[in-house]
């Protein structure tokens, strides 16, 4: 055994020491319920992450063939998008005069200013130019590279084709920069692979898990802030809870949604 594997504890392993030095409240006081707020985003921000680091998992595998690893990938997805919609059952333990205790201390500071949630949205499909805009270059850069290469559902199409159920090649080579629009040569197919391909079906069945997942957390955010602020204008001045309710009921695997009637 290394010194270095002799002296690995939990605290220095996960940087606890460091991790708990992240929490920096900005009012006065400070005021209690800061922390939490505080918290609450940085565990979102980590779980933004490995979301990020598991769907480019599933698209390899999917793009592989690779079934069942695709399908172990895109549950953790899920269950990681239920652990962020269970969060916010703690963030609505924040009454609206506790949050306007500190409020007014967040400067420009927003959650509409993750980039990683940008990333997260990029990876499933998003393709607007106007959705990174107001964030630094680097971060920009970075978002624009994802909004370059496939889609998590460009990497399902590959898998749909791979398994024999034909998707155009002008689906299949597209240009990825370009927002995806549903179509009926692709919904055939996978109307065809549900009634015959139970393994394929059942990963389609959890791509919509997902997809369903995404939107109960928008959901669920969307009532948050309303409960919180009602329809201020949000923290960074942007339109709050009125952006926020025009990103709902936009799934981001539509062709999926659309084929339910025809199975």
């Amino acid at each position: 055994m290394s010194d270095f594997e002799a002296a690995l504890t939990y605290t220095s392993y996960l940087a606890v020491d460091e991790l708990l030095t992240l929490q920096r409240p900005v009012s006065d006081g400070p005021e209690h319920d800061e922390m939490l707020f505080i918290v609450i985003h940085q565990s979102y921000e980590l779980w933004f992450k490995q979301l990020i680091h598991e769907i480019k998992r599933a698209a390899i595998d999917m793009e592989a063939g690779a079934t069942y690893p695709a399908l172990a990938t895109l549950g953790r997805i899920r269950t990681i998008l239920k652990v962020c919609v269970s969060q916010v059952d703690i963030l609505e333990t924040l009454t609206p005069l506790q949050f306007n205790s500190f409020r007014d201390r967040l400067a420009s500071s927003s959650g509409f200013q993750s980039a990683q949630f940008r990333m997260v949205e990029a990876l499933f499909g998003r393709r607007d130019s106007k959705m990174a805009g107001h964030l630094p270059p680097h971060e920009q850069a970075a978002i624009a590279s994802i909004t370059q290469g496939r889609s998590l559902w460009d990497s399902a199409l590959i898998y749909i084709n791979g398994r024999g159920f034909t998707i155009p090649t002008q689906y299949l080579e597209r240009d990825f920069s370009q927002h995806y629009t549903p179509n009926s040569e692709v919904q055939s197919a996978l109307v065809a692979m549900h009634k015959s391909d139970p393994e394929g079906s059942m990963l389609c069945e959890r791509l919509l898990d997902i997809d369903e997942g995404l939107q109960e957390w928008r959901y669920r955010h969307v009532k948050m802030v309303e409960r919180t602020i009602g329809h201020k204008t949000g923290t960074g001045g942007s339109s709050g809870v009125g952006y926020l309710s025009s990103t709902l009921f936009h799934p981001v695997f539509p062709d999926l949604w659309q084929i339910r009637d025809q199975l």
